[in-house]
Formats: C-alpha cells, structure tokens, sequence
C-alpha cells in the first residue's frame, strides 16, 4: 500500500486502516467524505452440460431446501 492511500484514516497499511475503522463510525467522520463517482460492468455467462437425472433431482431438492434457484 502506498504511504497515506487512505486520505480520512492517514493510514500507511491496510492493517492501521482496518484498526482506525474497528474504532470509527461513519457517521462521525462524514464531513470529512467525498461523493465518488465509479462505474461497474457486470458480465454474466450461461453454460448449459448434461447431467444424469437423479443428480437434477438432487440439485433440484438441494436448491429448494436452501430456498434458492437452481441457477444458484
């Protein structure tokens, strides 16, 4: 980490960065805060393999009992 990459903490690494936060809360030091501005670029992909159908079944329960899609 470069020498004070952290402008609000002053910290020199990210472990001084983590104590200075483990102490602070935001909304103490918000005045001292910048708008940013970033944009993200999120790329999904979509790959379809054959799989025998009692393994389906099995991901099928196995989703459901997690409460979540098969996709996941």
């Amino acid at each position: 980490m470069k020498k004070n990459r952290s402008s609000i903490s002053k910290s020199a690494s990210y472990q001084e960065m983590g104590e200075y936060w483990d102490q602070k809360d935001l909304d103490e030091i918000w005045d001292q805060t910048e708008p940013a501005e970033f944009s993200v670029s999120l790329q999904s992909e979509v790959n379809y393999y054959p799989i025998d159908s009692a393994l389906s079944d099995k991901i099928r329960d196995l989703a459901k009992r997690h409460g979540v899609s098969l996709q996941t």
